[in-house]
């Protein structure tokens, strides 16, 4: 391999799924390779759902072994979710699930000490009932939280494993609703109204900042030979996928498609108004100062639990049949928490359709154009409601992720929205994470040109809008009523 080319693993964990991936870059290169892909299932214990931490450990040993050797190494996850450790630096029980019950009705008990609109105009953090925030105060009586001596939140809990250095990656840090988006620090005032405790929080730490070398215990395991750095990398995977958007200026709104959708818009600045708050908007930080302002939708998680109730029908034959379903015959609100927890997806579904006095789907073809419909329709409002929003037009829409091998999606959501949609690359997260390394090392430049090297070097598919936008106003308007 050329002395200019460098070879970096991306620990990039889903909610639903892990991978290590190596990526190589060179001056005018960029390729990704799968080294190891692994499940990542919850357990349901008497006490709620967790995650199976120990099982992604073993993953990413086991993925860093299948990678060979590589210059650096970066972790990224899903948000929200932490590990607590003890004194000794062990961790106490596994971690809780997002979707585990015990945030239920706390909202409302941080809402009487912090109003929402105070919490808001602090923090700039949508609300979600899982937002770290929540979690710590519904488990403010609980003896793991009494005898824990440092909060790491997940990917920062690996690097952790892989080097013995604790540091709070910034971009995660932002979705804990402890940050204040203006100043990208810790909000004291917040967290002491809360009586939550910051000193439990690593030192904050950069999107390429060095985090450490492997130990020589996991370069044993791993086959690697040392020293192996590990980069701080946009640890929140939506960080590193909209790193990965390959656009072109300022004038784009990006979905980062998988379990969630994100959607939204990169600014130079939060937007804290009050209708952004009720738009349900968040301002979660990314790369080189930017501001990530999205709102979450349900995203492919309707489709995926529904999938598992079908018995995991092959999707090369469910979408081609789902694609001949009449369009927009019913939709459902694919933000709505209702959503949120799993089990009976398709039932679900259709007592929400049934609900709302539009005809009912029921084959699984039905229930996916649906959904997809659905899907396409929250896109727009959300494109839509941020530009408006944040006084920040567009002209495409990138779709990255997972969802950009569903080309029905992407072309209803171009539909949707009245605007090209250019879709790629499928593994953003993994691209972003190997982006801030070979930054970090002198390989890559800035933000832009990092996105410039991706648009040359990846396949990427663009769909352009079909008819008018007014059916999708009408279907818009079956679910609000306007």
């Amino acid at each position: 391999m050329s002395a200019l080319v460098k070879s970096y693993a991306a620990v990039d964990l889903g909610a639903s799924s892990g991978r290590v991936m190596v990526g190589r870059v060179g001056p005018d290169s960029l390729e990704l390779t799968e080294a190891h892909r692994f499940a990542n299932r919850p357990v349901r214990v008497p006490e709620g759902l967790r995650w199976d931490v120990l099982a992604l450990y073993r993953g990413v040993l086991d993925g860093l072994r299948a990678a060979g050797q590589v210059d650096s190494v970066g972790v990224d996850s899903w948000a929200v979710d932490y590990g607590l450790l003890d004194a000794d630096g062990a961790l106490l029980g596994n971690p809780v699930h997002y979707r585990d019950s015990r945030t239920e009705g706390v909202a409302e008990k941080v809402w009487a000490t912090v109003p929402a609109g105070e919490l808001y105009a602090a923090t700039g953090l949508q609300y979600a009932p899982f937002n770290t925030l929540y979690q710590l105060v519904a488990a403010r009586d609980s003896a793991q939280l009494r005898a824990a001596q440092r909060l790491l939140l997940i990917p920062d809990l690996l690097s952790y494993w892989l080097t013995g250095e604790q540091g709070t990656e910034l971009t995660n840090a932002s979705t804990t609703q402890l940050i204040d988006p203006r100043t990208r620090t810790w909000s004291h005032e917040i967290a002491s109204r809360l009586g939550v405790d910051l000193g439990l929080f690593a030192p904050l730490r950069q999107p390429g900042d060095p985090a450490g070398v492997l130990r020589p215990e996991v370069l044993e395991e791993t086959g690697l030979r040392g020293p192996v750095p590990v980069t701080a990398v946009g640890s929140h995977d939506t960080a590193s996928a909209v790193a990965a958007v390959p656009a072109d200026g300022e004038r784009f709104a990006y979905i980062c498609t998988g379990t969630w959708s994100l959607a939204g818009l990169e600014l130079d600045a939060p937007v804290l108004s009050e209708e952004s708050r009720t738009a349900n908007f968040t301002n979660e930080l990314g790369l080189d100062g930017t501001v990530r302002y999205l709102r979450n939708i349900m995203g492919l998680w309707l489709l995926q639990e529904c999938l598992r109730a079908w018995g995991e029908p092959e999707l090369s034959t469910l979408l081609p049949a789902a694609a001949k379903v009449p369009a927009l015959r019913s939709v459902v609100d694919a933000g709505d928490a209702a959503f949120l927890a799993p089990g009976r997806m398709p039932e679900r579904i259709a007592d929400a359709c049934r609900a709302s006095g539009q005809p009912v789907p029921g084959t699984p073809a039905e229930i996916t154009r649906c959904i997809l419909d659905s899907l396409a329709l929250a896109h727009r409002r959300a494109v839509e409601d941020a530009q408006r929003l944040a006084g920040h037009p567009v002209d495409v829409v990138h779709v990255v992720g997972g969802g950009t091998r569903n080309a029905l999606l992407c072309q209803l959501t171009a539909d949707a929205c009245g605007l090209p949609v250019v879709a790629g690359p499928t593994e953003a997260a993994a691209f972003g994470n190997v982006l801030v390394q070979a930054r970090a090392h002198g390989l890559v430049g800035d933000l832009a040109s990092g996105r410039r090297l991706l648009a040359r070097t990846q396949p990427l598919t663009r769909y352009e809008p079909r008819g008018d936008t007014a059916r999708w106003r009408e279907a818009q308007d079956r679910l609000t009523g306007g």
